[in-house]
């Protein structure tokens, strides 16, 4: 190479080495300028971390749910971007998480107290957390209004908490108060031992016990302790605040505060209208409606095997027999079909009668059918009644946990009373699908099998009442949905003048 052509090589060469230098520089100045909401944006995902438990995120009927999950999911929603959830075993395993930037913020619950806010951001304030005095209400007895109606009572507390510090400033020696505390007791503990007599009180989360209260009928909340503690998401300390003013607009938001108030509705008092039971308002439904939908619930016999009166109570406990239900977690129609439900039976429209009544009858099949075969009957239909309720993997969770404390995960009897241990920290953190309203499916089961004798007693009588003695024996004995059909229009048609 003569010595020009080498030159220009080498010029050319610093040239580019230089223009690709430039390209660097910007683009790792643009990187570094990048904020972190811009980059959420451009990747997709929304990390989020939060905990297994009934104030956050759980699985129901097999479905994420939750306020928390539920609030969180709306945010991504704000943002354009997809929800990617973790949730922790603990919080110290929760606040690692942000620690290590493995999530973008934290949403479960947290008390925004002075020591955090040293060491996170903390989000818009959504609610705030009271320390609440929890009493069983009885006859004759005056609902406490202070300290002074606690005076020589035995209050339980868990150990450790805001709300055994907010008690322990109170309490004198004088007021001669037993303090209970228990470190293998949780708070749903707590307040099945104020319900059945072996406490006085207890000190909760205002919030925690309107997830729980309908749970323990006759208890009641007295008054607060305290101040109340603001409770809001965190986020890790740094000079980019581009995610928490998204957080700062997305809380102003009318529909984000109407959401909240729902969200809080929904999950924080859990009074269920459908629990509402009597005679009268059975046998009003029995005529109004049970009839309409009659041939469905046979034809669903026909295709599944089942009784008249088992199917006819499930439709009845999910929704009253009424297609147009929708529970407050958006399950619908009289069979009350989750989505994931509704895609394994192929039902298109859950609000539509015999798609619902057929589909329901189809999906509490295919769960009966994954229940143990050794297992005699009636447990074998009471067990797949309560996963039909909970999720077939809850109850897995609740038999295994039934053997490990000595009893048979083969008898509903035993099974049931350690179902509602799925709702206790101690044990849902150590069980596979984790946190579960563990209640439910208990109630759930007792309130079918009384809707059974009941609808077998009713029905007949309103047959018996409102017609023929010959065509009564007909509807009794329909062995067809046409037959059903003929005799249950007599029915009606005798019963409108009543009606």
């Amino acid at each position: 190479m003569i010595p020009t052509q080498k030159a220009n090589f080498l010029r050319e060469l610093i040239l580019t080495l230089l223009v690709l230098g430039l390209v660097f520089a910007v683009v790792v100045i643009s990187l570094n300028n990048a904020t972190q909401l811009s980059l959420i944006k451009n990747q997709g995902k929304l990390r989020v971390a939060t905990l297994n438990s009934p104030m956050t995120w759980y699985l129901q009927r097999g479905e994420p749910a939750g306020f928390e999950y539920e609030l969180a999911s709306a945010f991504a929603d704000y943002l354009g971007v997809e929800l990617e959830l973790s949730v922790s075993r603990d919080y110290p395993d929760l606040f690692q998480t942000l620690n290590n930037r493995s999530a973008h913020l934290l949403a479960a619950n947290l008390l925004a107290t002075d020591q955090r806010r040293q060491l996170f951001f903390t989000g818009p304030i959504y609610r705030e957390s009271n320390s609440a005095v929890i009493y069983r209400q009885r006859q004759g007895r005056r609902a406490p209004q202070s300290m002074d109606d606690l005076k020589g009572s035995r209050i339980g507390v868990l150990p450790g908490t805001s709300h055994e510090s907010s008690l322990r400033a109170l309490i004198t020696a004088e007021d001669n108060i037993d303090l209970v505390i228990d470190e293998e007791r949780d708070s749903i503990d707590l307040l099945r031992a104020v319900h059945e007599g072996e406490l006085d009180y207890t000190v909760v989360d205002t919030f925690f016990f309107g997830t729980q209260r309908s749970f323990f009928p006759g208890l009641q909340k007295a008054f607060s302790l305290g101040d109340p503690i603001p409770v809001s998401w965190l986020l890790s300390l740094q000079r980019d605040t581009s995610l928490i003013n998204a957080l700062q607009d997305f809380f102003s938001e009318p529909e984000t505060q109407t959401l909240i108030s729902e969200l809080e509705a929904r999950y924080f008092t859990q009074e269920n209208p459908l629990n509402f039971f009597d005679t009268l308002s059975f046998r009003s439904h029995l005529s109004e409606r049970f009839l309409v939908l009659a041939p469905y619930f046979l034809q669903a016999v026909e295709n599944t095997g089942f009784d008249l009166s088992l199917l006819a109570a499930v439709g009845y406990q999910e929704s009253h027999w009424n297609p147009d239900a929708v529970s407050p977690t958006g399950v619908r129609g009289v069979m009350m079909l989750t989505n994931a439900a509704a895609s394994e039976v192929g039902i298109e429209d859950r609000t539509d009668a015999e798609q619902s009544i057929l589909g329901g009858a189809q999906y509490l099949l295919n769960v009966k059918q994954r229940i143990p075969e050794r297992i005699p009957e009636p447990d074998h239909t009471w067990f797949a009644l309560a996963a039909y309720n909970i999720g077939y993997g809850h109850l897995e969770d609740a038999r295994r946990l039934t053997q490990q404390l000595g009893g048979d995960p083969d008898r509903w009897a035993d099974v049931r009373t350690h179902l509602p241990k799925l709702a206790q920290e101690r044990y849902y953190t150590q069980l596979r699908h984790g946190y579960a309203r563990g209640h439910e499916p208990v109630r759930y089961v007792d309130n079918i099998r009384r809707y059974i004798d009941v609808f077998e007693w009713e029905y007949q009588l309103l047959a018996r009442e409102s017609l023929e003695p010959d065509d009564a024996d007909l509807l009794l004995n329909a062995d067809s949905a046409e037959d059903f059909r003929d005799i249950s229009e007599k029915v009606l048609r005798n019963f409108a003048p009543s009606l």
